[in-house]
């Protein structure tokens, strides 16, 4: 049973690391005209939420999951305002952006 808790932990801290290849794509791209708002920020909050309760929680796997999302799904809300294009599309952006 300890080797399950230890995959466990391992998969919590890793889970939230699979936003790096999304990250990455919206950079490249330059746009996150395809990732929905009101999803993203619904996410965040959600996961703001939980946090205090990750952080303090005694499960290994729960905590390292709540540290690691946090950092991970921020920096997706970050790059994806970014290179979020107001009025749905780059052939709509105001002049001079």
């Amino acid at each position: 049973m300890d080797i399950l808790f230890k995959i466990s932990a391992w998969a919590g801290a890793v889970l939230p690391l699979f936003n790096i290849p999304l990250i990455t794509r919206i950079i490249k791209r330059k746009s996150a005209d395809d990732i929905s708002l009101v999803w993203l920020f619904g996410v965040w909050v959600c996961i703001l939420l939980m946090t205090p309760a990750a952080l303090t929680s005694q499960d290994i796997a729960f905590r390292a999951f709540g540290w690691t999302n946090i950092i991970f799904f921020t920096g997706v809300v970050i790059v994806t305002v970014k290179y979020h294009h107001k009025m749905g599309g780059k052939g709509n952006r105001p002049r001079g952006t």
